[in-house]
């Protein structure tokens, strides 16, 4: 038995039993936790997904070829799902949220998955990401808990999977801002599948810094979880985060209703919280909270709580 394969069984074996306690089903099984086999590896019910992260390994094409083949059969092998079932992605660079726009070139595959209840639409393989980041499930929970009658933005949205559980949460109102039709598409669709009146809420497709210098409205709870770096097309210059993040939080801060809340979240690596020339009442670090247990990686993401 391969390195990969021993360690993948441990972990399913111990993670499938949390899952099911836990009644969730799209989770982490395995995350680079062996350099020689650089795959990050989810499941999703009855589907795999599986990406290989760049490395540089010593193989000729047609050994990480076969090294490649003999994972995907492992991993068939430890999680009992069959081959047809397994999607996956091969690529020279991963830089997650960064090149989310980018189309793979094969026929797309949609399932919907449920989690905490409601459901969502995944896409196993056009995009790099599938539609739902499994490592904000803690948080999009606990949006869920305190959305009750709240006005809800949720800026940066992707596919409005936090929009969904502010909804469900009940929510007065949730605004939805992302700069990409596609997605801003997608979470309607999540909204209706959910059987949550779309009309109540509203959704914009507009550059999150226009959104915040243009917007009158005011909001109980905020969550911001940009990409660490976007050069799209659409907008006046570029985003990065660690250079406008100070910016972007007192704009937000203009658009708060008293004791408001705002979480504020990103993936960037070298990340440095610049947030001394903001008017917060309190700024707290709660990453050690949302990140969730199926994730061994304990810094794929940084999030912080901001109160008004």
């Amino acid at each position: 038995m391969s390195e990969f394969k021993n360690r993948l069984t441990k972990v399913y074996r111990h993670l499938k039993k949390w899952a099911k306690r836990n009644e969730i089903t799209c989770y982490r099984i395995y995350d680079k936790d062996i350099p020689s086999d650089p795959l990050v590896v989810d499941i999703y019910s009855d589907y795999l997904h599986i990406a290989e992260y760049q490395s540089k390994h010593q193989l000729s094409e047609e050994e990480h070829e076969a090294w490649w083949q003999e994972r995907i059969q492992d991993a068939a092998e430890v999680c009992a799902i069959p081959l047809e079932n397994i999607f996956t992605k091969k690529r020279q660079k991963w830089n997650r949220r960064t090149e989310q726009y980018e189309k793979f070139d094969q026929a797309s595959f949609i399932t919907w998955q449920e989690e905490g209840g409601l459901q969502f639409k995944i896409n196993l393989t056009d995009y790099l990401d599938t539609g739902l980041f499994l490592d904000h499930r803690p948080l999009r929970q606990e949006v869920k808990q305190l959305a009750a009658g709240k006005r809800v933005l949720n800026l940066f949205s992707y596919t409005g999977s936090f929009s969904v559980y502010a909804a469900a949460g009940g929510a007065s109102k949730v605004t939805t801002v992302d700069l990409s039709n596609t997605y801003i598409n997608w979470a309607k669709e999540n909204f209706e599948q959910n059987q949550l009146n779309k009309n109540v809420h509203r959704f914009e497709v507009m550059d999150v810094m226009k959104f915040l210098k243009e917007d009158k409205n005011f909001y109980d709870l905020v969550i911001v979880d940009p990409p660490s770096f976007s050069n799209s097309k659409k907008m006046t210059g570029t985003w990065d985060t660690q250079r406008d993040h100070p910016k972007m939080l007192s704009l937000i801060y203009d658009r708060l209703a008293p004791e408001a809340l705002v979480f504020f979240s990103n993936n960037l690596r070298s990340f440095e919280p610049q947030f001394e020339s903001l008017k917060y009442k309190s700024i707290q670090e709660i990453s050690h909270k949302t990140i969730p247990e199926d994730f061994k990686n304990k810094k794929i993401h940084r999030c912080f709580e901001l109160k008004k």
